[in-house]
């Protein structure tokens, strides 16, 4: 049995274009599945009905032998009564000829039925073997099928994060980091300068107070007096 055949319902061929064309290998292998366990219907009401014909072929050959057994006796028994005088000897000769001659057809008919019932024993055999194969290949298929379901999903979500990386322009990003890095320094060196400006601006203002100042001389002032007042004033002496 073609696995493939039976799995894609085309020849290997196109099996093999469907599959370039990518399509869809979790449904072609459920149809596949379906088609084989179609299959194992066929296979499982064709082994009932040769089976129906076998056991047929069998109850007709023993049917036979047992016609056959009786023509045999009773081609005896007439010979014998002939023999004995109970019958016209010419009629039992003519009795027991034609119990022979059915016994002769019964024979045939007996190798008939057993012709006919060892060949539909082969073909039960192969049947069952058939049966045992398919049922074989649906198992493996649908272990396959929970494999492939799996291996689909990993190949989708990494198919899907590739994409998205792929979708990134890296010069374009790299471009961004750029400006950025430079409105940084920018943003930076405008609040330096700004922070110079200040300094200098206080620096001035700090100055002119300085100088503007008569805090300190008038603190002088009033300690060189507490001095006086309290003898301390060395200078004054």
């Amino acid at each position: 049995m073609n696995i493939f055949k039976r799995l894609f319902k085309i020849g290997e061929a196109e099996a093999n274009s469907a599959i370039d064309k990518m399509e869809d290998p979790i449904k072609l292998t459920e149809q596949g599945i379906r088609d084989l366990k179609q299959d194992l219907e066929k296979n499982l009401e064709a082994l009932a009905q040769v089976k129906a014909l076998a056991i047929r072929a069998k109850n007709d050959q023993e049917e036979y032998l047992d016609k056959k057994e009786d023509y045999h006796n009773k081609a005896i028994l007439i010979l014998k009564k002939g023999q004995s005088g109970d019958m016209d000897k010419t009629e039992s000769d003519r009795l027991a000829r034609e119990a022979l001659v059915k016994k002769e057809e019964a024979q045939k008919h007996v190798e008939r039925s057993e012709e006919e019932a060892k060949k539909f024993n082969e073909n039960v055999a192969q049947l069952e073997r058939n049966i045992q194969t398919i049922k074989s290949n649906i198992s493996n298929w649908e272990n396959e099928l929970r494999t492939l379901k799996a291996r689909v999903k990993v190949s989708n979500t990494t198919k899907s994060l590739n994409k998205q990386m792929a979708e990134i322009d890296s010069s374009s990003t790299v471009s961004m980091l750029e400006r950025m890095k430079e409105k940084v320094a920018q943003e930076e060196a405008l609040a330096e300068a700004y922070g110079d400006i200040a300094g200098a601006s206080k620096s001035i203002d700090d100055e002119l107070e300085k100088a503007a100042s008569t805090t300190e001389a008038k603190a002088e002032d009033v300690l060189s007096k507490l001095k006086d007042q309290l003898g301390l004033n060395d200078d004054k002496k």
